[in-house]
């Protein structure tokens, strides 16, 4: 990284210090979509004006981006002035000192296991199935009987939340609003889905919880994986 590039991560993380902006950050995450000015300043308990000018300065940032769009859904003459919206910036801020380039080691591991052929592919997943059980065992606790689904999905969410898989409840299911390998997975897409799936599949696994699947559902912005009811008819 060179100095320009780690002064602007520095003024990125430097910029959340202050509480209402790191508040507002946090409320537009977990929103998963753009926000209006008014809806930030509610979700953040501040006035509409200090929420702008936060709002703004995350934008200088580099942690948030700005839009534009009539919410009303009216065009032409007296449709209005578009509303200022944010979301989340497509990049993304980390510092390390000193340097380290794990994203480069990464980066090598996995073009090599794309071109290992299928068997270490089998192997990655496996790998990766197992993790996940065992952070599903460790979130049910020794000796608990099997979890039901909405039990399941609430004990799922809170063992992916620390490794940044942002998980949110939506309509039943459990979306996950990052991919923590999002750079790699824009590279090696079959590899790190693959690896993905099988970590959620041993999540579920570990929790006992038969009545739900990990399904590959990609969307934009989010992790290719969902948490879902299994359908009746597809129950083990």
């Amino acid at each position: 990284m060179d100095g320009g590039g780690l002064e602007r991560q520095i003024a990125g993380i430097a910029a959340l210090e202050e509480p209402a902006r790191r508040a507002l950050y946090g409320f537009v995450v977990r929103r998963g979509r753009a926000v209006s000015r008014e809806e930030a300043a509610r979700g953040a308990r501040i006035s509409r004006a200090l929420a702008a000018f936060h709002l703004d300065k995350l934008v200088d940032a580099g942690l948030l981006a700005a839009e534009f769009r009539r919410l009303t859904g009216r065009t032409g003459p007296g449709a209005g002035r578009p509303a200022k919206l944010y979301r989340r910036a497509e990049g993304q801020v980390a510092v390390s000192l000193p340097p380290r380039s794990y994203a480069l080691v990464a980066e090598l591991f996995a073009e090599a296991l794309d071109g290992a052929g299928p068997g270490t592919t089998r192997a990655l997943r496996a790998i990766a199935r197992d993790f996940g059980r065992r952070m599903g065992r460790r979130a049910r606790g020794t000796g608990t009987p099997r979890a039901a689904p909405a039990r399941a999905l609430a004990a799922a969410a809170a063992a992916l939340e620390p490794l940044g898989f942002e998980p949110a409840r939506e309509a039943g299911e459990l979306r996950l609003h990052n991919c923590p390998f999002h750079a790699l997975a824009v590279r090696h897409s079959a590899l790190v889905c693959g690896a993905n799936l099988a970590l959620m599949e041993g999540l579920l696994g570990g929790l006992g919880s038969p009545a739900l699947e990990a399904v590959l559902d990609p969307r934009p912005g989010m992790c290719c994986v969902a948490l879902r009811p299994r359908a009746r008819g597809r129950r083990r």
